[in-house]
């Protein structure tokens, strides 16, 4: 079973939650999609043993064989390449890889050449956990394919239970981390802002015809009266509620998960875990493919 855990904004308490789910099952496997501010390695302390780049292709011109008939810059979805006055300009950071401009080149001009986006690491963790992580490189827009890649390199469907944290949002980034789920977590806090960014990540997953839930962090006797009539009309359980203590902000400062925190937690995730597998089941007519993302 896949359990993404996602959120509509940052500072919600995914990645403790995530960490804390994976620690409390346990866990076989946990890929942190986050890739542009990957952090859950601070609460599972894996050890890296493996890594490897990520890259995509991007188109390089041979100009003693470039015509200038502009057919490449005409295919090119992303205006990645232009053609300035007689010379081909290529834009490596716009390149989404697709390889249009080089097979529809009439002169074949064109090569692909490797560009490194980021980099894929993977180890032994807390728990027996296998951790797995994307680092995408300072500076570079793109971080679906290193998630994809991400997931092609460690994602495992015939485990126990995969979980994936998710970046926070509702981008394309998001949507392929969630490609793939059974089910999605969806961790909010009682604020207007909590409230507003949980509206756009409950809409982005029944898109994608995923079943999911709702975890209150940081939740507040009656402040978070707004979120759960939310809930209750969106049809979104509510699996659990955190309360907002200063013993749990204390120990997720020091890379503490919740089982670790308070021991209660372990059972309150295992019995969670057991509700998510019901609420998973889908109808053999309903379909689960996702039509968002890029």
């Amino acid at each position: 079973m896949i359990i993404a855990v996602a959120s509509g904004k940052g500072g919600t308490g995914k990645t403790t939650v995530a960490t804390s789910l994976a620690a409390a099952v346990p866990a076989d496997t946990f890929l942190d999609c986050d890739v542009e501010a990957p952090d859950a390695h601070i609460f599972l302390t894996p050890e890296f043993q493996e890594q490897k780049n990520v890259d995509i292709l991007i188109p390089q011109v041979e100009l003693r064989k470039c015509t200038a008939c502009g057919k490449c810059a005409d295919v090119c979805q992303f205006n990645a390449i232009a053609l300035m006055g007689q010379d081909p300009l290529v834009f490596p950071a716009l390149c989404h890889g697709c390889g249009s401009c080089t097979l529809n080149c009439p002169e074949h001009a064109i090569q692909e050449v490797p560009r490194t986006l980021g980099v894929l690491e993977c180890g032994p963790a807390a728990h027996g956990i296998q951790f797995a992580r994307g680092l995408l490189n300072v500076g570079e827009p793109m971080a679906v394919p290193v998630i994809s890649q991400l997931k092609k390199w460690r994602s495992q469907r015939n485990t126990h239970l995969e979980i994936r944290d998710a970046p926070p949002g509702t981008s394309c980034p998001v949507v392929e981390s969630l490609r793939g789920a059974d089910f999605v977590l969806l961790v909010t806090e009682p604020t207007p802002f909590g409230l507003h960014d949980l509206k756009l990540a409950a809409r982005v997953v029944k898109e994608i015809n995923l079943p999911s839930g709702v975890i209150i962090n940081r939740d507040r006797e009656g402040m978070s009266g707004e979120v759960r009539s939310f809930c209750k009309r969106a049809g979104l359980p509510i699996l659990i509620s955190i309360p907002l203590k200063r013993d749990i902000a204390e120990g997720t400062a020091r890379g503490q998960t919740l089982i670790d925190i308070d021991a209660t937690y372990r059972k309150r995730f295992q019995t969670m875990f057991k509700e998510i597998s019901n609420l998973s089941v889908l109808p053999d007519s309903q379909e689960r493919s996702p039509t968002l993302g890029g």
